[in-house]
């Protein structure tokens, strides 16, 4: 079900996006979190910026959660939503550099020793806050870029800190 729910929001995504004018992007990232990034552009300086994805399978697979109480050992879902300035860094065309607050909705498995090997579903919500370079290919459609940040849980485990770090390539229309 996770894969044919996954593969309607690829779908949908790529349809959307394609259907669009130049002031759009679509591509893929590998890391915290690994998925679908589309990106708007408005007016050169901003952007709304959304991953949908995976999330946990990098950085905070096999971790604790929620204290002594439990770990996580699997990745899960995740849809990432970021609003970033960008600017262009020594007035170059070619690379930019963007920062931006958002919002991140997980739902993973953890492990809690209460239940002795068994899990529980988690579902997730907190804010999050994301920096990084863009390098615009010349001559072309495509960009590169690199990002970090960090999710900072607020339900239901409160100031739950994760690292997102992640790198991909963008199809910009």
């Amino acid at each position: 079900m996770k894969k044919l729910a996954l593969t309607f929001i690829c779908t949908l995504c790529f349809g959307f996006a394609h259907a669009q004018y130049d002031n759009w992007a679509v591509g893929f990232k590998l890391g915290e979190p690994t998925g679908i990034n589309i990106r708007k552009y408005f007016n050169n300086i901003h952007a709304l910026d959304v991953t949908i994805g995976t999330y946990g399978g990098v950085l905070s697979n096999n971790r604790k959660y929620r204290g002594d109480e439990g770990i996580y050992k699997n990745a899960g879902l995740s849809l990432q939503v970021h609003y970033l300035w960008h600017t262009p860094v020594f007035n170059s065309e070619a690379v930019h550099v963007y920062y931006g607050l958002g919002g991140q909705v997980n739902s993973r498995r953890s492990y809690p020793k209460r239940l002795n090997g068994n899990y529980e579903k988690d579902i997730s919500l907190g804010g999050s806050v994301l920096g990084g370079f863009e390098y615009y290919i010349p001559d072309n459609r495509m960009s590169v870029f690199l990002e970090g940040g960090t999710y900072l849980e607020l339900i239901p485990r409160p100031f739950y800190l994760s690292p997102n770090i992640s790198a991909g390539v963008r199809f910009n229309l």
